[in-house]
């Protein structure tokens, strides 16, 4: 967790969104150090937060300790994980994330300072810019497979709650918190209805 987090700090940049792809890609896939649905899970603690999103590594970390401590790695759901091995984890995970920040804003304040007006690194943001709208795009992606593929079978009700989502931003100008609110109620009413007729 250490080499790959310290990766993480160096190599990436612009925003929890950009790096959130690389994250997700590499816990899930690579290490296995927890389920694409619990990355889902711990993005949407993130985002309802008032914290930097960024902070999801910190539950990336845990859950991967967490699953590690039950010996099996990604997917495990059941039983108990350990707490020293999650809480080291995440100890681990959040101090290699932030470390090379830290060392980069206290060297490279001046740097950055020094290039404010400066035109020839217009060109190159903007080419970073439209990078990193692209890689928001493929975290999108990667989340609606376990969003609208639960259990291995479409789901008609998450994909109607993501279209009216979206008619609800783009059309009727909703903000963002109530469309949080809007799809929490859906999914709490959907949830109820499915028990009381399960």
């Amino acid at each position: 967790m250490a080499r790959f987090f310290t990766r993480v700090a160096l190599l990436s940049f612009g925003g929890a969104y950009a790096v959130l792809p690389y994250v997700a890609q590499g816990a899930v896939e690579q290490f296995g150090w927890l389920s694409a649905s619990q990355m889902l899970d711990g993005l949407a603690l993130g985002e309802t937060t008032p914290g930097p999103l960024i902070m999801v590594v910190a539950f990336v970390g845990f859950m991967g300790g967490w699953n590690q401590g039950l010996g099996a790695g990604a997917g495990v759901s059941a039983g108990a994980g350990s707490w020293p091995l999650a809480v080291a984890a995440t100890l681990v995970t959040v101090w290699f994330t932030f470390l090379p920040s830290f060392g980069f804003i206290l060297a490279g304040a001046p740097l950055v300072e020094a290039s404010r007006n400066d035109l020839r690194f217009g060109a190159p943001l903007s080419a970073i810019t439209a990078a990193v709208v692209g890689v928001i795009a493929s975290l999108a992606v990667f989340f609606a497979g376990p969003v609208l593929w639960a259990d291995g079978s479409f789901q008609p009700v998450a994909m109607l709650v993501v279209a009216l989502a979206l008619l609800a931003q783009l059309r009727w100008r909703w903000s963002v918190l109530q469309v949080i609110g809007a799809a929490a109620l859906v999914g709490a009413g959907w949830a109820g209805a499915a028990q009381l007729l399960g």
